[in-house]
């Protein structure tokens, strides 16, 4: 439990200053004008006094229990400073200085040590390298940190290794004049980690909503579970950096080289239901509309304004988001027409006019409030000079507590002269922002995350006619071959042990084999060159299609056998398919999680288009149909001018028989199943690699 951490009753600081630019300084500080409730204790042994506060020479001389211990001493001692908490009975110890296991070795060993010191104890570590914590419940009013926001109290918290996108996003929330509950930036995160953090959060009855900051995952597993439970309580804002790096790994397959390194955090957050962001503007804004507003039931959006164009504005984002505008019900009509002003445009977006009065914008709220064909409302708001704007924003204070259906507002106004309507507004918890597009976006956030909490989830289904044990004595004796791939003949019968179809194949040694394999399949066919030392088959020339008699084959074998010069050249004699659809389904490993699948347009064209879509093991059942719906492309899965569409159904149950299959063999590192042939009545895998690793 964090608790004694975040609800500290008595904090030390071990190298508190009297120097008043020092980080020994400035916690004591915060903690006096914050107004801690519980006991603070300096920790000098050369001051008798800091900041009006007496001083003590060591941890052990101080006369209360301690909860919290900062620690803004040089590496070197901190391992015996931690011993000295031990020996006190601390709970929790935040370390702010730096030296540790970031500088190197021997900043590592002294990391090493201090961590045994405080298991010894049961002692909690929290950074090194680390801001601290906030929180700002009345009850505790605990400022363990050395930064400079002093938020009033609010229900955002906020967790990030970065105190540094922590504390921006942290004044962006000060800026707009909202208030946050809980804040932890934990630095190098030795001990408490990030997910630790969250599933505190998840507990805190006084956290609405959570924000994070992702640059990396340590323990990607672990994050998923955790986010995946506390994000189906409430909800997860999260902001991933670095993507606009590109992957550095050696890809031995199209999926590794279209797997960009970033995708595994992207699709952690899709699994376990938490909205993400690409801008940290955006994420501010969202969490903002969830700290002070109900989840809507759905995506349909009522507006009302005083003003046209903003109102445009907002719909085109709304609609761009997935929402929709549906027109009033009747009832409603006939209602605001009795009460609005003549003039007054009574369709969705209702337009109140300028002169709207708070009477005519309490209607419209009131009747869309009761009105079933709405989820929630959107208001577009300026301040003119000619009405009573204060009565107006005192109205829509009242109908959002009524915390029926989500409010946002776009407030349009000079906040220098207008200060009493955005006195009203902020204090009431509407949700404000200035440009319409913003307000629109935040709107757009809370219908996401209905959206993503109300998604059917699917299953993972269990397959009968899998033969898991054989596929993996495949692996092994295939392991005892040289080269990074698996020889065709052993990638099929895996494949064949996991019901996954193919083209009929046979291997032969040479021509004579080779037309009697074919014979047996039958014509057409296709010849592949088989070699631990042929890599790119169809650069080489070692691929020969539609080849439609005996006379072909023999021919393609034997000029194959004159160019290749391979040793252990084997050919690969396989049932050319008729024209089809072309798609790709591919995998490649990621540590901690399993493995990242991917489903796409296949071909040729697959790196032109990189029309793909992926998701992680195991993939449920409505998450390989979404896949399939996923692709820019997908209505050539349906069949466009004439052409038939393609059996959507075994596209599924083969990304599914994949996930299964990956499960099971976690030793393959990359599969290429591409191109896989889709018809009206079933799909087939003309060609496949698999890397082990």
């Amino acid at each position: 439990m964090l608790d004694a951490l975040f609800r500290p009753k008595a904090v030390a600081v071990i190298g508190a200053s009297s120097k008043e630019l020092s980080i020994g300084n400035r916690v004591i500080k915060n903690l006096i004008d914050f107004g801690f409730k519980g006991a603070i204790y300096p920790i000098n042994p050369k001051a008798d006094e800091i900041r009006g506060l007496k001083a003590y020479p060591s941890i052990l001389d101080c006369p209360g229990p301690v909860d919290v211990v900062h620690m803004v001493i040089p590496a070197k001692f901190v391992p015996q400073a931690v011993e000295d908490c031990g020996k006190k009975g601390v709970k929790h110890i935040i370390i702010n200085s730096g030296g540790f296991s970031e500088t190197g070795p021997e900043g590592a060993a002294i990391e090493k040590d201090f961590l045994a010191r405080a298991r010894k104890y049961g002692i909690r570590i929290f950074g090194p390298n680390c801001q601290g914590i906030i929180n700002s419940d009345p009850e505790i009013r605990a400022y363990c940190n050395f930064t400079f926001t002093k938020p009033d109290p609010g229900f955002i918290s906020i967790v990030a290794l970065s105190g540094g996108v922590a504390e921006v996003i942290h004044q962006g929330f000060s800026e707009m004049g909202v208030g946050t509950r809980i804040y932890a930036s934990n630095g190098n995160a030795c001990d408490v980690t990030i997910p630790e953090i969250i599933q505190y959060l998840g507990r805190d009855e006084g956290t609405r909503v959570i924000v994070t900051y992702v640059e990396g995952l340590r323990d990607p597993a672990n994050f998923m579970q955790a986010v995946r439970e506390v994000s189906a309580k409430k909800p997860i804002l999260a902001m991933k950096a670095g993507r606009t790096r590109e992957g550095a790994k050696a890809a031995a397959s199209h999926t590794g080289g279209l797997a960009k390194e970033d995708i595994a955090t992207d699709l952690i957050f899709k699994k376990a239901g938490v909205v993400d962001f690409r801008d940290e503007g955006e994420l501010i804004q969202a969490a903002v509309a969830f700290a002070s507003q109900p989840v809507p039931e759905g995506n349909r959006v009522g507006i009302i304004t005083n003003t046209g164009g903003p109102a445009v504005i907002a719909t085109d984002v709304l609609v761009g988001a997935g929402l929709t505008l549906p027109p009033l019900s009747e009832k409603t009509e006939r209602f605001l027409k009795e009460r609005l002003y003549p003039e007054a445009s009574v369709h969705n977006p209702v337009d109140v006019l300028a002169t709207g009065t708070a009477a005519h914008y309490r209607a419209c709220m009131d009747a869309m409030m009761e009105d079933d064909s709405f989820d929630c409302l959107f208001i577009n708001f300026v301040t003119p000079f000619f009405v009573d704007n204060e009565s107006i924003a005192r109205e829509i204070v009242a109908v959002s507590q009524q915390q029926k259906k989500p409010i946002v507002c776009n407030l349009m106004t000079d906040r220098r002269q207008w200060t009493e309507v955005v006195r009203i507004l902020q204090e009431g918890g509407v949700p404000c922002f200035s440009l319409p597009g913003a307000a629109a976006r935040a709107m757009a956030a809370l219908v996401r995350y209905h959206t993503i909490r109300t998604r059917d989830k699917g299953e993972v289904p269990v397959f009968e006619d899998m033969d898991a044990e054989g596929a993996r004595e495949i692996l092994e004796e295939a392991k005892k071959a040289k080269g990074d791939f698996l020889p065709s003949e052993a990638v099929y019968r895996v494949l064949e042990a996991y019901g996954i179809p193919a083209a009929p194949w046979r291997v032969a040694g040479d021509a004579d084999e080779a037309v009697q394999a074919a014979d047996a399949i039958g014509y057409p066919v296709v010849v592949k060159a088989e070699s631990p030392a042929i890599v790119h088959k169809s650069d080489m020339g070692g691929v020969k299609l539609n080849l439609e008699d005996a006379s072909a084959v023999r021919s393609a074998v034997e000029e194959m056998q004159k160019t290749l010069k391979a040793k252990d050249l084997r050919f690969f004699i396989q049932k050319y398919l008729p024209r089809g659809l072309e798609v790709i389904v591919g995998a490649r490993a990621e540590e901690g999680l399993g493995h990242i699948v991917m489903f796409g347009l296949g071909g040729i064209y697959v790196e032109i288009l990189k029309d793909v879509v992926f998701n992680l093991t195991p993939v449920t059942t409505a998450e390989a149909a979404e896949m399939v719906s996923g692709i820019k492309g997908a209505a050539l899965l349906s069949g466009v001018r004439g052409q038939k569409g393609v059996d959507r159904k075994a596209l599924e149950s083969l990304i599914l028989r994949v996930s299964k299959l990956l499960g099971d063999l976690p030793e393959i590192q990359e599969m290429d199943l591409n191109p896989v042939i889709a018809f009206e009545d079933g799909v087939f895998v003309a060609d496949a690699r698999i890397a082990l690793k």
